[in-house]
């Protein structure tokens, strides 16, 4: 990853916390010059999503041998053999571009990247307003079964935790003011008030 370094934004959250519609509303800001990193997953598409544009969906198996390969920035398992990772020609690629890169992503996968570009990473937790107003959220998605909803809210707890560890907290409680905060954070980031 060498030439142009751009800087990083991570934005991570408990599901349904917001965070998806604020970085595509981020993404829309030309002034920000960012480019979207796709994670690579093991799970199956939901409803509308797109192989290469919302995700990278490869198989459990290819998944394995990408870890083995040392192919990933960071990847975790989510849920039991439902892997998510960030595969560094992803970042490679957009940096080739001359794009700032911004990362919709899980709690642990966001620190590890803090961890790994700890200069040029502004890392951002989007905090929901509470815990059932999250399972309100991802029930109206209908994308999931009632366990799999279970699941994410035991997780949203854990994660909640985490919090302080980012650099920066967005409380998502009215989207207007979450969007307007979020790119505040961008703008300051990238000193375009200066």
């Amino acid at each position: 990853m060498k030439d142009f370094k751009g800087k990083l934004f991570v934005f991570s959250a408990p599901s349904g916390s917001g965070k998806t519609t604020i970085v595509r509303h981020l993404l829309k800001q030309e002034r920000f010059n960012l480019a979207f990193s796709i994670s690579a997953t093991s799970r199956e598409p939901r409803g509308f999503e797109k192989d290469g544009e919302d995700y990278y969906f490869i198989s459990l198996r290819d998944f394995k041998d990408k870890i083995k390969e040392d192919a990933f920035l960071e990847w975790e398992e989510v849920y039991r053999d439902n892997f998510y990772g960030t595969l560094k020609t992803e970042v490679e690629r957009n940096w080739a571009q001359k794009k700032h890169v911004i990362f919709d992503i899980d709690v642990a996968g966001g620190l590890r990247i803090k961890k790994k570009f700890p200069e040029n990473t502004l890392s951002v937790f989007i905090k929901p307003p509470s815990i059932d107003e999250l399972k309100i959220r991802l029930k109206k998605r209908s994308t999931e079964s009632e366990d799999k909803i279970n699941m994410r809210i035991a997780k949203a707890s854990v994660e909640l935790a985490t919090a302080p560890q980012f650099d920066q907290i967005i409380k998502n409680y009215d989207l207007d003011v979450a969007l307007k905060e979020a790119e505040a954070l961008m703008s300051d980031y990238l000193e375009l008030n200066k």
